[in-house]
């Protein structure tokens, strides 16, 4: 208990402000080769012919690999969860966007490895992008994954991610209003100070030692076994400081690559992505399109809602369906409303794969629900500070998919931000607190929908 409340300083401050942190680029292993890729220079292609031997016979160049070079060339993060794996690690027949990895080049130092690169003969037939999430339900548009358009492995072999609860068409039957909104978040590029940078060093006993920025190091240990076909312990991977991450590196976008190259050199290499690669290949936070219409009374209760979300994955699903799960979770925000209907899909788009980022699947859907909230209190002329007290989530509540809510935190925080924004708060409205409903706060509409939360 010491150190609650009490201002302690970083284990690794004076280190970060004095420039003495070691990352992983400051790893200096005498012999290393260095890596560079060749990517893809178009959204979408068929590969026709790959010739890397103009590259393989240049002085100075060690290794080339393909994708014949991967003993799994398909296995995902979430593989292990029953997440089907859909990506390859390098490309094989065609192309999904603009700089996915085709082959990969060690040599003595960079100039040499990008020349070699560039040498390399690739021979594509260029096809139709599908770029909007929204055309991708459009009789002619361009199909461009193995599934479809879109991810159809959810329970049950379903194609989105559904949540029904009580009775959606009572609620706008019985509504005053509807009030409607769309709201399309847009792609974010994490941009972290230290971009995807790999050392991976061959062991004279057998085992490979991984110098990893990745943010999950566990994660990243399964995939390159996995990829690799080895045990755990034919791998070390040394973690440390992660020169930010914020979930665009949970990815491991460059460690089985590099181990293959090492395998194949016999000697250490390291691949340290550029600037521009990191803002054109790497993934980012997803695009999101969101339809809400709210079935509303006059004096604020929002009896039911339908919604529909669009989660632009990229051209492969990657952590998608995990990140539109928990989206579809928290589609009420922080409120309780008794009667829904949710739809959610993971679309493909011949864009960049696209990956966790703070509050992965729940920062997008908060933006939509509390802008929806607002929109609510406008259209009804009502205060938003009254609107939101109201059908804020109380003990014994249920969330969208029937979870029993035990300690929401609502009530506290809109009081809170109105006293940090100076706004005096009617007496009834200073005194709700989280309690189980009661009286006017439980009219008939929620009665139906509460737990007990000592059961839960």
């Amino acid at each position: 208990m010491k150190a609650v409340g009490a201002r302690l300083p970083r284990y690794d401050g004076v280190e970060h402000v004095t420039g003495r942190t070691t990352f992983v680029d400051d790893v200096r292993v005498p012999g290393t080769l260095w890596v560079k890729a060749l990517r893809s220079p178009v959204h979408r292609a068929d590969v026709k012919g790959l010739d890397t031997s103009p590259a393989e016979s240049m002085k100075g160049v060690h290794a080339v690999i393909t994708w014949r070079d991967v003993p799994l060339l398909e296995y995902g993060h979430l593989s292990a969860l029953g997440i089907p794996a859909d990506e390859p690690l390098l490309a094989k027949d065609d192309l999904r966007y603009k700089g996915q990895p085709i082959a990969l080049v060690a040599a003595e130092d960079e100039e040499t490895a990008q020349a070699a690169v560039e040498a390399i003969v690739l021979d594509l037939d260029e096809q139709e992008p599908l770029l909007d999430i929204r055309r991708a339900f459009d009789a002619d548009a361009p199909v461009i994954h193995q599934w479809g358009n879109w991810y159809p492995h959810f329970e049950a072999e379903m194609d989105r991610r559904q949540i029904r609860k009580g009775d959606v068409d009572w609620a706008f039957e019985h509504a005053d209003t509807v009030v409607q909104g769309v709201y399309r978040p847009a792609a974010i590029e994490h941009v972290p100070l230290e971009t995807q940078v790999c050392l991976v060093v061959p062991e004279a006993n057998g085992r490979l030692t991984i110098y990893s920025c990745t943010q999950a190091l566990y994660f990243s240990l399964g995939v390159v076994a996995a990829h690799l076909q080895v045990p755990l312990n034919k791998l070390k991977l040394v973690g440390g400081t992660v020169g930010g991450g914020f979930g665009g590196k949970v990815d491991t976008a460059t460690e089985t690559m590099c181990s293959l190259l090492a395998l194949k050199s016999g000697r250490p290499v390291k691949w340290r992505w550029t600037r521009e690669e990191e803002f054109l290949c790497s993934s980012t936070r997803a695009p999101w399109h969101m339809e809400i219409a709210d079935a509303v009374t006059k004096d604020g209760w929002i009896l039911g809602r339908k919604m529909l979300t669009l989660h632009d994955s990229g051209a492969y699903a990657r952590f998608s369906p995990y990140g539109l799960t928990k989206h579809s979770f928290h589609h009420t925000g922080a409120y309780t409303i008794p009667n829904l209907s949710f739809d959610g899909y993971v679309v493909f788009t011949n864009r960049v794969p696209t990956t966790a980022m703070r509050g992965f699947g729940v920062t997008s859907v908060s933006f939509a629900t509390e802008t929806h909230m607002s929109r609510i209190a406008e259209v009804l002329g009502l205060d938003p500070y009254e609107i939101r007290l109201k059908n804020a989530n109380r003990i014994g509540d249920t969330s969208p998919n029937g979870v029993v809510y035990t300690d929401p935190s609502t009530v506290p925080t809109i009081q809170a931000i109105a006293d940090a924004m100076g706004r005096e708060l009617p007496a009834d409205h200073r005194t709700m607190s989280r309690q189980p409903r009661e009286g006017s706060l439980l009219p008939e509409h929620l009665v139906a929908q509460l737990g007990n939360p000592e059961e839960h």
